[in-house]
Parts: structure tokens; C-alpha cells; sequence
């Protein structure tokens, strides 16, 4: 089930969703509006290697705003820093932004119950666009669970993702044995 405007603010108020800078314009009837960082992100390397660790490059958007281009990866973050400690948070784009042919990300749009971070994005377009730090990229909706968890995110030893920072984070896929 999903939660409603009402089950988004009550689980806040309860501290069960935390949402900083939190900002009552951005709810949604059924989600809350997250924005872009003003930091994003290049891979180092035109190849990737999914057993080693490719390094990012950090560049911050100007105030004119950065031209995203098709056939890059660029991995952004959102301003917002977020925790779910009960629900399972869903990320996805907003439709605006999806009608300018950005995708926000490519395979990682759902969180863990106990994710706590900023959430990096994997973004790709489909022709040049101009973006801006601090524009709506996406939304947060929330999804109740069923049963108790037994090891949540920000607990697990194998999260590869737990350290907080409001900067894109690249792949840890290295970190798997395969």
C-alpha cells in the first residue's frame, strides 16, 4: 500500500520518514517532490569494469545551469537527505522531467527500510537539456511493509552504500565476489 499525503506527514511527525530540508509545498498527494543537488558527476574512464573500482569526477552545476549529453552517464544526488525506518521508499521521475527526456535512474529506483543518505541518481537523457541546481527531479513515495524487518539497511554489514554524503557515489559493484 502505498501512503497518502496524510500517512507521509503522520510517519514524519512519528519520525518514521525523516525528509531534510523538508518543505510542505513539495508533498504530493500520494509522494514528496526531492530536487537536484548541485553536484554531479563523470566515471573517470570511457569503460567501465564491473570488478574494479571506477573513479568519479565531481563538477558542481553553474548558477546558468549545465547541458546534460546523450550517451553519458552522469551520476547526480538529491538535495534532500532521507530516512525510512518502517516503509520501503520508491524513487521515481517526475513526469516534467521525464517529457524533457531526462531519466533519473537506470535500475535503482527502490530504497531499503532503514536507507538513510542522499539518493544518487543515474541520470541519462535522451537529447541535450539544461539543468539547474535545486529543480524538482523526482519523488519519494512510500510503500508499507509487511512483517518485521530483521536487519535493516543502515545496520547491514554487506550495504555497500551506508556512509553518508551529499555527493554522487559511484558503483560499488567491485565490492561483490563474483
Amino acid at each position: 500500500m502505498i501512503l497518502t499525503d496524510r500517512e507521509i506527514l503522520a510517519h514524519r511527525e512519528k519520525g518514521n520518514i525523516v525528509v531534510e530540508p523538508f518543505r510542505a509545498d513539495c508533498m504530493g498527494s500520494n509522494s514528496y517532490d526531492v530536487h537536484l543537488g548541485k553536484t554531479l558527476a563523470l566515471y573517470a574512464d570511457p569503460i567501465l569494469d564491473a570488478r574494479k573500482h571506477n573513479k568519479i569526477e565531481f563538477f558542481e552545476i553553474p548558477s546558468e545551469g549545465f547541458v546534460l549529453q546523450p550517451d553519458k552517464l552522469y551520476l547526480g544526488v538529491t538535495e534532500e537527505y532521507t530516512e525510512t525506518k518502517i516503509h520501503v521508499p520508491f524513487l521515481e521521475g517526475k513526469s516534467s522531467v521525464g517529457r524533457l527526456g531526462i531519466d533519473i535512474h537506470a535500475t535503482a529506483g527502490k530504497g531499503d527500510v532503514g536507507f538513510c543518505n542522499h539518493w544518487t541518481l543515474e541520470i541519462s537523457v535522451k537529447m541535450p537539456v539544461r539543468v539547474y541546481a535545486g529543480m524538482p527531479i523526482g519523488q519519494l513515495i512510500y510503500f508499507e511493509t509487511r512483517g518485521e524487518v530483521q536487519t535493516a539497511y543502515n545496520v547491514k554489514a554487506s550495504a555497500k552504500y551506508n556512509e553518508k554524503t551529499s555527493m554522487p557515489v559511484e558503483s560499488m559493484m567491485f565490492k561483490n565476489h563474483f
